[in-house]
């Protein structure tokens, strides 16, 4: 068997709270108890958004909480080269065209409004990549069989944004093929991005890797844990507190007091329904 590789990839938009911290725990454990290894990449492609000083604070907080990571760190902000890469091949393959619509134009699905050519000249163009109109699905080892009609549901979608910044959705699948990651741990906010990564993965040749969802933290207003929403900061003290919160937040079955933590949640790691 290939071996595991999984992946934490924070935006170092600020510092990790504790939704952060489930989705990080759920993939370190996940690789762990199968003998594989665990990296940490730093999405920080929308480089206006990112904080300086967020990435190394994220570092030192993931090695206050034990989870300890294989390798260097990527940055993505490194990387335009092999994104650029991608996208040529996109364009040589005939996927991706140029496009002139606003956001507001494009509207929530796109309707391919310049695929023909750009309609507008001399405006700055984002790059789309073209989806068909068939079922892209793949089985989530939490949430079961996923699918989903592109061109319906998202229409083409963009890989390079007008403003010269490459998107999310590009950035994730390179890094994903280039670092050799077989699994994919993330929250369940990212479940309906997958397919359009699929279709790339598809078209540029790269290995699709397993995903695994994870139930995302809400807040009391029901809204996730994230920096928009004022989520508080992992704080210093609380390690064996939140790890246990965490635990249990992902279905894990209670640690006793006074083991450690960390090897208890590898040896008794468990995926299941709803986990």
């Amino acid at each position: 068997m290939n071996e595991v590789v999984g992946r934490f990839a924070p935006s170092p938009t600020g510092p990790l709270h504790f939704g952060s911290l489930v989705a990080a725990l759920a993939s370190w454990a996940d690789a762990r108890a199968r003998g594989g290894r665990w990296l940490v990449r730093m999405e920080d492609v929308d480089e206006p958004r990112c904080v300086a000083g967020a990435d190394r604070e994220i570092l030192r907080t993931l090695e206050r909480f034990g989870l300890r990571w294989d390798g260097e760190v990527m940055y993505q902000s490194a990387r335009g080269a092999a994104y650029r890469e991608a996208l040529e091949r996109l364009k040589e393959l005939g996927a991706a065209y140029a496009c002139s619509c606003s956001r507001k134009e494009a509207g929530e699905v796109y309707a391919g409004t310049c695929r023909a050519g750009a309609r507008e000249a001399g405006k700055p163009v984002a790059w789309r990549v073209r989806v068909e109109d068939v079922e892209v699905g793949f089985d989530d080892r939490v949430c079961g069989r996923f699918t989903q009609n592109l061109a319906r549901d998202v229409g083409d979608f963009v890989v390079l944004r007008a403003d010269g910044l490459f998107a999310y959705q590009l950035a994730v699948v390179v890094d994903d093929a280039a670092q050799g990651v077989t699994d994919v741990v993330r929250g369940a906010d990212l479940l309906d991005s997958t397919p359009r990564q699929i279709r790339l993965q598809r078209l540029l040749g790269y290995p699709e890797p397993r995903y695994l969802h994870v139930p995302v933290v809400t807040n009391a207003a029901g809204e996730k844990l994230s920096k928009q929403t004022l989520a508080p900061a992992l704080a210093e003290g609380r390690e064996e507190e939140d790890l246990r919160a965490a635990l249990r937040f992902l279905g894990q079955p209670e640690a006793p007091r006074g083991v450690e933590l960390l090897r208890w949640a590898v040896e008794k790691w468990r995926v299941s329904d709803g986990l």
